[in-house]
């Protein structure tokens, strides 16, 4: 009977053992397993944009540039160059940004795509007292105006060599182009990068005049810029001009890409705190249709 109740005790035993075995077995098993990716397929066709830093500002922040895509033909998007005064230029960049590494089938395989987000970050500083990326929440109330010019009180978009003159307009004020062209630091880098890189076309994002302009130096118009200014225009819904004539402007940095034959126009955003979404990628599929059939 002894014998008996033994058995069936080590019996009960073995199983209790096989039991929590197989449990911590299981629980393992479906540790490792669910720590995977959910879908590692799509985990590694999902590249990192390439980063280069294109040069120092004033202040010493780093000048960012990203670049997607292989293609020779490249595509410039530059925002912020008026710094924090045009913040929304600098979140429309961000936010394409953010398109194209979500859809990295949106660019064609003879295209590149490079986005300089701010190219004035001392002057996004100065308004939004954050380095880097930002968004609408960070954005304080009140005038932005401080922010437009650089840490040395030049207006960067009057500091290119296309008519220069040490002093130039924003509007009815007289501001400050620099000491020479490029004589700031945010400008040359720009500058490098674009004889660096020879790009096939490049968008300036303003704010806030609603139209997209086209550029020119002494020369007439670019047929290709024409052409790129009504590809963006027709599809975004804003009014084309082939020259921004609301005062007088020198040392634009559009205009010098014209003299040097890179077609470049400048969009300007409806106002100064949006940044019609929408509107501007429908502009930027068409430029980029444009440039994939040339």
């Amino acid at each position: 009977m002894r014998s008996l109740f033994t058995k069936r005790f080590l019996i009960v035993v073995f199983l209790v053992v096989a039991f929590f075995a197989g449990g911590l077995t299981f629980f393992f098993w479906q540790k490792n397993n669910l720590s995977e990716p959910a879908s590692p397929a799509l985990s590694e066709n999902i590249q990192s944009p390439q980063r280069q830093v294109l040069g120092l500002s004033v202040e010493g922040r780093e000048i960012e540039s990203y670049i997607y895509g292989s293609g020779e033909k490249q595509l410039v998007f530059i925002g912020g160059i008026h710094g924090g005064y045009e913040w929304n230029s600098v979140i429309l960049a961000y936010k394409f940004m953010d398109y194209l590494t979500a859809n990295q089938e949106f660019i064609p395989e003879d295209i590149s795509i490079a986005v300089i987000p701010a190219l004035n970050p001392d002057g996004v500083f100065k308004i939004i007292g954050k380095e880097g990326r930002f968004d609408i929440a960070d954005v304080p109330s009140g005038s932005k105006e401080t922010g437009r010019l650089n840490a040395n009180g030049v207006d960067l978009n009057r500091n290119f060599d296309c008519k220069w003159k040490p002093k130039s307009m924003w509007g009815q004020r007289e501001v400050s182009a620099g000491t020479e062209v490029f004589s700031e630091p945010e400008s040359a880098a720009l500058v490098k990068f674009i004889l660096e890189n020879n790009p096939a076309a490049v968008v300036f994002w303003h704010s806030q005049a609603n139209a997209v302009y086209a550029s020119k130096c002494e020369d007439d118009i670019l047929q290709e810029t024409t052409d790129i200014m009504n590809a963006y225009s027709r599809a975004s819904g804003y009014s084309a001009f082939d020259s921004f004539d609301s005062y007088d402007i020198t040392g634009d940095a559009g205009d010098w890409l014209a003299s040097i034959g890179i077609p470049a126009i400048s969009v300007e955003l409806k106002t100064h705190e949006t940044i019609e979404w929408e509107q501007n990628l429908a502009g930027i599929l068409a430029l980029l249709n444009y440039i994939d059939k040339e």
